[in-house]
């Protein structure tokens, strides 16, 4: 039995309102540690690809335009692939399958990748006519650095067909986990990484030969990944019986409804991504490095996000969606729940660990080549408070698609503008005082703020959250928490006194031995405090790792 199969075969989380407890909660886990096993893969590569850009270019000039550059498809794929897709096209999807069959939904699915490749390809020639002024609106600052601007509207055109490609992989992504396939749709970002990474390798010393900037290679990565990360997709997809056949029809009701979903489902999802932007933009202001401080910190925050928050709202999205498409509130409750007490359990500890061990996680990850202590050290400002909103980015990725699955987009839209005008404000303000990091603090805050309200009317919507039994993992989770972060605050201490040293090798057994020991105290501290389900997700993760060994 495959991974995918494995997952097929698993019961539906959620199960219906007379099921005991213990079980759906225990499927969400197993679900969960499928997409955790692959997420976890693809976000280590994704820290590689990182760490190969900080040892090639550091974090100058170079690296603050490609960041800027890539901002805008680095959004857009964020956004379709972990968030307005699943939250608009998953429940369509779902329901036509649930309704109507297989046929009637791989016609959906062809009407929607011909609409997305069309919407995005015209949304990709005209950034590409445009990118002068846009890249001008968005990081004036630039030109007061010679050749800074410039290369950074180059990186631009460069980068932009990725929109396309991306959007359309989001959309088989979304298909396979309507399907039960979770294990490849989250593998997919790890072809998109080693397709970079590879790309980087073999074209950087290339590029001063045909007139380009080096750092041009990893531009030139993004859309080899973004080819892989599509391609990939398509084999598993076959075998289920799609076949892709050109089709546009415009009065089909069920693309309508994707459409008119995608479209506040972007934006009800987009706070986070909202908000890095308008920190890469503030960020230009403040000095060479800056914007390659904030995303190197960013970038070490979203593992933990990739693996925990996505993974988990990957796997109870569909199911989610079957619930509302059969009017069942409580088990969409129980399902939420379920999700939202895995993401507590998971995220305080991660927070607690990137706060803890802020300096020698950057360290090790990037203190080489280009890149000096100083920046290890104006990253790890950043990361602290980036770590802090870590459970309000997660909690968002369930919340909103649970709105879509009941067809009401409005309330989300209307939380998502208000978060990210705070985040502005805050961003505005903070800057002034903190500089980059104060635009960390802002975003977090904001994070934070939108996950909180989102809860609050969601709570209300489906006639409560299962409070009591979150309230009683937060403070269990909370206890277990301060046990890890003190173990690991003690260890660091302790074995920087008895191993120093600034090789990589000292570096890694020190921080090696610090994580295994306070993961030991953090299993232990679970287990004392029954917290199962965290105990669940790990085997799961475990045992799927070495299945994929063998």
């Amino acid at each position: 039995m495959t991974l995918s199969d494995s997952a097929a075969a698993m019961p539906a989380a959620g199960g219906p309102p007379g099921a005991p407890s213990g079980q759906p909660r225990r499927a969400l886990a197993r679900s969960a540690g499928i997409v955790g096993a692959a997420t976890t893969t693809s976000r280590l590569l994704g820290l590689v690809r990182e760490q190969l850009l900080a040892y090639l270019f550091g974090a100058g000039n170079a690296v603050d335009a490609y960041n800027v550059a890539f901002r805008i498809p680095n959004l857009l794929r964020d956004l379709f692939a972990e968030g307005a897709m699943s939250a608009a096209f998953v429940p369509t999807f779902t329901r036509t399958l649930v309704r109507q069959g297989r046929a009637p939904a791989w016609r959906l699915a062809s009407n929607v990748l011909t609409t997305l490749g069309l919407a995005t390809g015209v949304l990709v020639a005209a950034g590409i006519v445009f990118a002068d002024p846009i890249v001008t609106l968005f990081a004036s600052e630039y030109a007061q650095v010679p050749g800074k601007l410039e290369l950074t509207v180059q990186l631009t055109r460069i980068m932009l067909p990725f929109l396309a490609l991306i959007a359309i992989a989001a959309a088989l992504m979304g298909m396979l986990n309507a399907l039960n396939r979770f294990f490849v749709p989250a593998l997919s970002p790890a072809m998109f990484n080693v397709a970079s990474i590879a790309t980087m390798l073999l074209l950087v010393p290339v590029m001063p030969s045909i007139g380009l900037h080096p750092i041009a290679a990893v531009a030139a990565g993004v859309i080899a990944g973004g080819l892989a990360q599509l391609l990939g997709q398509m084999p598993l997809l076959r075998r289920e019986g799609f076949r892709y056949r050109p089709r546009f029809d415009w009065r089909d009701p069920d693309l309508r409804s994707v459409l008119l979903l995608m479209g506040p489902g972007t934006f009800g999802l987009a706070a986070t991504q909202i908000n890095v932007f308008v920190n890469t933009v503030l960020a230009t202001g403040e000095g060479t490095g800056a914007v390659s401080w904030l995303n190197y910190a960013f970038r070490i925050m979203y593992l933990p996000l990739g693996i925990i928050g996505v993974s988990i709202a990957t796997a109870a999205v569909p199911a989610i969606a079957r619930h509302a498409e059969r009017g069942d509130r409580g088990g969409m409750r129980h399902e939420v729940a379920n999700g939202l007490s895995m993401m507590l359990m998971l995220n305080l500890p991660a927070t607690a660990g990137l706060i803890v061990l802020a300096h020698p996680i950057v360290s090790l990850l990037f203190e080489r080549g280009a890149f000096t202590p100083e920046d290890t050290v104006a990253t790890a400002g950043a990361l602290v408070p980036y770590a802090v909103g870590l459970a309000g980015y997660s909690a968002v990725r369930i919340a909103t698609p649970a709105f879509y699955a009941m067809e009401e987009s409005r309330t989300p839209v209307l939380v998502t503008a208000g978060s990210v005008l705070v985040n502005v404000g805050l961003n505005l303000l903070l800057v002034r005082y903190y500089g980059y990091v104060g635009l960390a603090v802002g975003t977090s805050v904001a994070a934070l703020l939108n996950a909180t309200v989102l809860l609050t009317v969601l709570r209300r919507r489906l006639g409560g959250l299962e409070g009591r039994r979150l309230a009683g993992i937060l403070i269990r989770t909370l206890g277990a928490t301060v046990a890890m972060a003190l173990a690991a605050y003690g260890l660091m201490g302790a074995l920087t006194a008895a191993m120093p040293g600034p090789t990589l090798w000292m570096q890694l057994a020190r921080l090696a031995l610090t994580i295994g020991g306070a993961l030991a105290v953090l299993m232990a501290a679970a287990r004392l405090a029954g917290l199962r389900e965290m105990i669940d997700l790990l085997r799961a993760s475990a045992a799927r790792l070495r299945r994929g060994r063998r």
